[in-house]
């Protein structure tokens, strides 16, 4: 399963993101998105850790969670829909 960081600020790095995440288990991927047409970082972020049970540990601590000067949103990421 994977873990969608949302309210990020601008100027978190991938690196930032995984040495946060680590804490909480094995990090194994961060997205890091990036809007095609300005070539900035779009404000969200996806985690995948090595065990739904570390997933739900990093969601239950840093959901609400301010960080960077911002109130993180972070939920288990749902399904992208078909377009």
């Amino acid at each position: 399963m994977t873990i969608y960081i949302g309210n990020l600020s601008f100027q978190a790095a991938e690196e930032d993101i995984r040495e946060v995440f680590a804490e909480y288990g094995t990090v194994s991927r961060v997205s890091l998105p990036i809007d095609r047409e300005t070539g900035r970082k779009r404000g969200f972020a996806f985690v995948d850790l090595s065990s739904d049970a570390e997933e739900d540990v990093a969601i239950e601590a840093l959901d609400g969670a301010e960080w960077m000067g911002r109130d993180l949103k972070v939920n288990k990421a749902k399904p992208r829909d078909a377009r």
